[in-house]
């Protein structure tokens, strides 16, 4: 099995890396200068699970074959569009792509241009970041991947893309139910992006507030109502999970939403929040707080794009 992942970042880099560690046919699609830099020292990985420095194949946009029976998907949800079009030309007439984006409204975009029959669902579970010398620096205790057929006739590809990836270093499931995941990692990541970027602060600084714990468990509950308007409750187990990894003392668990805003740097507030306030409204279950947090993101999109102007 052939496998194009868009990209060597921070997310498509570490998971790639891994899979070419264990014997994968990986390719990365990157853009001249990143190929330059992984042609001079490797694709390097620092992690508390091993690191890594490895010899990687790179192809740039004009190289591009339609030759790959899977592509990786790792893109912001701001890139969606270019992302598609990139990897669009490497997808093999019966290839597949498989997207690790956030929230859901990719997977219309994804049918649109491939067909629904081509595209599988996934999610990433990492916090990684690429560093100014083009080392991707995992900076938590997990690295997990899963994914799964949205139809049965994709179950047999699926099965492929298992084949291929035993023995990498990350732990990996192949999912009968990936839209119930998908959507219970929505919930989480919503309610953390929500309530960190509001309050410009970590989990462990807005437990430490009088009233952090209780807006960061209504904004949880308004999230969960809304998955679960939509089909999709989130486990109970998930949610206990959830309860406490949103409200340790002294963590300190934030989005990237948060770290992406504090750079002043583009943000997926539109996707993860605003998609998910406006399946609040379709469903008309109420969501205060989720409006809140996704207008917070709204204007700072709007106020950047008008300094951008300006």
């Amino acid at each position: 099995m052939r496998i194009l992942v868009l990209g060597a970042g921070a997310v498509g880099g570490y998971f790639g890396g891994r899979m070419v560690q264990a014997g994968a046919d990986v390719t990365f699609l990157v853009r001249p200068k990143r190929a330059e830099t992984l042609a001079r020292d490797g694709l390097r990985i620092r992690s508390r699970f091993g690191d890594a420095q490895l010899a990687v194949k790179c192809l740039t946009q004009g190289q591009l074959k339609p030759e790959f029976d899977v592509a990786i998907l790792t893109a912001k949800a701001f890139d969606l569009p270019s992302a598609i079009e990139s990897i669009g030309p490497g997808v093999a007439a019966r290839g597949c792509v498989l997207p690790l984006l956030n929230g859901m409204a990719h997977l219309d975009a994804l049918d649109r241009r491939f067909g629904r029959e081509r595209v599988l669902g996934g999610v990433a579970y990492i916090a990684a970041t690429l560093s100014p010398q083009g080392e991707i620096v995992h900076l938590n205790d997990f690295h997990r991947l899963v994914f799964g057929a949205r139809l049965p006739s994709q179950a047999a590809l699926c099965a492929q893309i298992s084949s291929a990836i035993a023995g990498v270093n990350f732990d990996w499931k192949q999912l009968d139910a990936i839209e119930q995941a998908m959507w219970d990692k929505w919930v989480l990541l919503a309610t953390l992006a929500g309530i960190t970027c509001l309050m410009r602060a970590t989990v462990g600084d807005i437990a430490a507030t009088r009233s952090g714990e209780k807006l960061t468990l209504a904004l949880l509950a308004e999230c969960a109502a809304v998955a679960s308007a939509a089909g999709f409750p989130t486990p109970e187990a998930a949610i206990g999970n959830y309860r406490g990894m949103l409200t340790q003392k002294g963590s300190s668990f934030s989005a990237s939403m948060l770290r992406d805003i504090e750079a002043g740097g583009q943000a997926e507030g539109e996707h993860i929040l605003g998609d998910l306030l406006a399946r609040a409204r379709s469903f008309s279950v109420a969501a205060p707080l989720l409006e809140v947090a996704a207008t917070h993101l709204e204007a700072y999109a709007a106020r950047r794009l008008r300094e951008k102007r300006d």
